[in-house]
């Protein structure tokens, strides 16, 4: 069973290619978007939010998704430009899948996915933002959850069936998973053929303008309507996702002639920035060999010389990876990805002193950034200051309750928490929710269970377990 099954239903086949930009202002722009949320009822949005995070867990537990702060940062103020652009509540979550096929998919409620060989295939950020847009707009105007009346109220279990079938696929590649899948797929498969082009160019329209509004250049779509083309041409075989979202001649040439219609975007100079994602994605994604990376570093590319810094130290060759990152810090000392690279270095070498002066001076300037916020974090742990740890950690788990990596910081921090009697009931809560969010439900009840039996005596933490084990206890029954 192919990976690109994942894409199925309110999923997109992704590609990108577009120049970008993480600090611009919103260019004017006449939307003509459908009030489609209006008439939303507030128990189906819940419904759909509980099923988003749902699928949200098990795509976390079965795929694999790649947990960098710093990488789903750039992605994520890309995203939330986009956002700003409508309508849609605290989305589930944007998270980037570690696979090199060009893909994306959203699922109602507001989970977004971006594969990283969509952004290796890419050539800019702007097409990256386009193929958001489009996600967001499925997802804004309810396409798939508009359906659920033909599929008896099915639609978004379905959904959610679909997804967790292409996760196994994807793991076991073979007929397991597809069997799993195809059978929910073919209970929708017909009711879904009859609208499914419609919906595919109202995404087109509605996405264009959620990107334009958010500076972006409309561009892109038709820029990455034409590459995604090309990548098909050379396969083989259509991927099943083809028949519910065909990308026609038709989808293709309205997409140019609508972007030209839009006012010109003033031009950005932002392929430096871009290709600093690019390459540091292709690596933590292991889609870049050391000869690639070599003849890029070679001609003195930042975006190289990080890359193959990465690349070194994820092999535990410290020395080597100084080398680059020192030719880096030559053409931009400032860069908050050196910084990084450069206190793991120093982590990686033992020399905790070198990492906390490295990292604390640029995380005083930025503390609203996470992934500076969390390597200082890590800094403190080990130097066993847990109080330190956790009062950075805590900033951002309060805004973001599923942030796996920031579940774990705090676990191992209140694990060097000696003195406090509610030591163990700490580390048991923590990890629950690093065990919760990564999917792993049965066993998230079970620490919590746990935590529950040693703060019997402290009335107030035990209220605070009982909430949080009911919700846990409730969601886990929701089957897909």
């Amino acid at each position: 069973m192919n990976k690109t099954l994942l894409s199925l239903c309110l999923c997109l086949s992704t590609s990108l290619s577009s120049a970008n930009d993480f600090y611009q202002n919103k260019v004017g722009a006449q939307f003509d978007v459908p009030e489609i949320g209006g008439g939303v009822g507030f128990i189906d949005q819940q419904k759909e939010k509980v099923i988003g995070e749902k699928v949200y867990r098990q795509v976390q537990q079965q795929m694999p998704v790649i947990q960098d702060p710093w990488l789903e940062d750039q992605f994520m103020q890309v995203f939330s430009r986009i956002l700003s652009q409508t309508q849609l509540g605290q989305p589930v979550g944007l998270v980037v899948i570690k696979d090199p096929q060009i893909n994306a998919f959203a699922v109602p409620g507001g989970l977004f996915a971006l594969n990283t060989g969509m952004v290796t295939a890419s050539g800019s950020m702007d097409e990256v933002a386009s193929v958001m847009g489009h996600e967001i707009a499925h997802v804004t105007q309810r396409h798939y959850s508009r359906s659920q009346e033909a599929f008896k109220g099915q639609g978004l279990l379905a959904l959610a069936g679909i997804l967790v079938g292409a996760a196994i696929a994807s793991q076991a590649d073979g007929d397991i998973g597809g069997a799993v899948m195809m059978g929910t797929q073919a209970a929708i498969m017909d009711k879904q053929l009859s609208y499914s082009r419609d919906q595919e160019r109202e995404a087109d329209r509605i996405g264009m303008q959620f990107m334009y509004g958010a500076g972006f250049n409309p561009e892109s779509m038709a820029d990455f309507f034409e590459t995604m083309n090309r990548a098909t041409s050379r396969l083989s075989y259509l991927p099943d996702f083809w028949f519910t979202h065909p990308l026609t001649t038709e989808r293709m040439s309205e997409a140019r002639l609508r972007a030209n219609q839009f006012p010109r975007i003033p031009y950005r100079n932002l392929q430096y920035d871009f290709d600093i994602i690019k390459w540091y994605t292709a690596v933590v994604s292991n889609q870049a060999t050391e000869r690639q990376l070599q003849a890029i570093a070679r001609n003195k590319n930042i975006a190289g010389l990080i890359a193959l810094s990465e690349f070194y130290l994820m092999q535990g060759d410290y020395e080597n990876a100084q080398t680059q990152i020192d030719l880096a810090k030559k053409i931009n000392t400032d860069h908050a990805l050196i910084t990084l690279i450069q206190t793991d270095i120093d982590l990686g070498k033992n020399k905790i002193d070198d990492a906390y002066q490295t990292i604390i001076s640029k995380q005083r300037i930025t503390p609203e950034n996470r992934a500076l916020s969390y390597k200082l974090a890590e800094v403190y742990i080990r130097q066993q200051k847990s109080k330190e740890a956790e009062q950075l950690v805590n900033r951002f788990v309060n805004k973001n309750s599923k942030d796996i990596m920031g579940w774990q910081l705090l676990q191992q921090a209140a694990n060097l928490d000696k003195n406090n009697p509610m030591r163990t009931v700490n580390v048991l809560r923590n990890r629950a929710e690093v065990q919760y969010w990564s999917g792993d439900e049965e066993n998230a009840i079970k620490s919590l269970l746990h935590a529950q039996r040693l703060a019997k005596e402290n009335n107030a933490m035990s209220a605070r377990i009982d909430v949080r084990l009911k919700v846990m206890q409730d969601e886990r029954k929701l089957k897909i």
